[in-house]
């Protein structure tokens, strides 16, 4: 059964971690999802490797061809997406596709795939924790640092809607849990 795993979560939460976990310690059974974006290539990105690099005219044609698993535009004229194609690739790899995707993007494949997808909400203990992660950070202005919470506070309410929510209070225990529920998962039994 071709099948797909989503983790979502606000920024700051250490899903990013936790995938980059999963896929150190289950590359045999799970590929990364490449996205789409129409952001300028940086110097050190290898294109069909971080993203796949395309002019808004291209994107915008891929849309219309309903190419798209999901996609955004994340920051003006700049649009980052999945393609239909990325997760065929992975699912032709016979591999279970991964996903490190936002929490609309992640609601957006659920309802495409329905069955075939489960969902992982990755739970910061608090929105305080979540603020003393992201100042620790030392990446963040006090504005960016405002619209971060405020975007956190919206996609924590969705977390009823997911699979399973992780909550990433301690790192070390946050990956056990995850390596019990991927255990769990590829048995095809995701109660937690």
């Amino acid at each position: 059964m071709n099948r797909l795993l989503i983790f979502a979560a606000p920024s700051g939460a250490g899903k990013t971690t936790i995938v980059k976990h999963v896929l150190a310690n289950y590359a045999d059974r799970f590929e990364f999802s490449i996205s789409a974006c129409t952001r300028p290539q940086r110097e050190n990105e290898i294109d069909g490797k971080d993203y796949y690099f395309m002019s808004m005219e291209e994107f915008k044609k891929r849309l219309a061809h309903n190419d798209f698993v999901e996609f955004e535009e994340v920051y003006q004229n700049q649009y980052y997406g999945t393609l239909k194609s990325e997760v065929q690739r992975i699912w032709c790899e016979g591999k279970i596709v991964l996903f490190d995707i936002d929490v609309k993007g992640a609601m957006s494949i659920k309802k495409l795939y329905q069955n075939e997808a489960t969902t992982v909400f990755v739970n910061p203990p608090s929105i305080e924790v979540l603020l003393q992660r992201l100042q620790l950070r030392q990446t963040e202005t006090r504005e960016s640092l405002r619209k971060r919470i405020d975007k956190a506070k919206i996609e924590m309410a969705f977390a009823p809607n997911f699979d399973v929510i992780l909550t990433n209070d301690n790192l070390e225990k946050a990956l056990n849990d995850t390596d019990r529920f991927i255990d769990k998962f590829l048995k095809n039994d995701t109660d937690m």
